[in-house]
């Protein structure tokens, strides 16, 4: 992996699980476990989106996946796919290089330079209705390889939501067909702000986060 973070090169700044709401708030938002314990690793690009903006990643996966037979692929994802409920993640697969996580039933050790050189490929080619994605890099060559990966994997008209800056809106869309949102994640350790992009009609992507000030502020 290149040792620069993701854009600009910049040193990575931990944060305590405070600064992602872990905690909830105790009325509309719940404890996150999985902020409340696991940190970041610098060497592998990690950025934990905070609480509340996984809890509308969450709402949305699991509105477009609510019926039984319905799969999400999660590809560098793991705060996402770790904060489902139970019934959902049962059948939800985690597509990661971090083997922290092997011991877990949907854990597929992942590395996007072999975008479908990952263990049982043909078997879950084409098997998923949606793909959540964040590279650990913004570049459009590494999106590519992320693209080979979710049409691989997603069943025809498959659902995809990413995370990247506002400046590969182009390449977006041109890639996977996928507009930015209103909502726009809350990343407490990166300096600069990403937005969310989704091929279909997001309901909890299509507010405000509170977390972010208006843009016209």
């Amino acid at each position: 992996r290149e040792p620069c973070l993701r854009w600009p090169c910049v040193e990575m700044v931990f944060a305590e699980s405070s600064a992602f709401g872990a905690e909830g708030d105790g009325e509309t938002l719940k404890k996150n476990r999985f902020l409340s314990t696991t940190r970041e690793d610098e060497h592998l690009n990690q950025y934990w989106y905070s609480n509340r903006s996984i809890d509308a990643m969450v709402r949305d996966v699991e509105r477009v996946c609510a019926a039984e037979e319905s799969r999400c692929c999660f590809l560098s994802t793991p705060s996402v796919y770790f904060s489902l409920s139970k019934p959902v993640r049962a059948r939800s697969w985690c597509f990661d290089l971090d083997e922290q996580w092997q011991g877990d039933r949907g854990f597929v050790r992942y590395d996007f330079n072999a975008p479908i050189g990952f263990p049982n490929a043909e078997a879950l080619r084409g098997t998923f209705d949606m793909v959540v994605i964040d590279p650990p890099f913004i570049t459009r060559e590494v999106w590519e390889k992320y693209t080979t990966t979710a049409k691989f994997l997603l069943k025809p008209d498959g659902k995809v939501m990413g995370s990247t800056i506002a400046e590969n809106k182009g390449f977006m869309k041109e890639l996977l067909n996928c507009e930015p949102q209103t909502f726009m994640p809350s990343i407490p350790t990166l300096v600069y702000q990403y937005r969310f992009y989704a091929n279909y009609a997001s309901e909890s992507l299509g507010v405000q986060n509170p977390e972010i000030p208006d843009e016209d502020d």
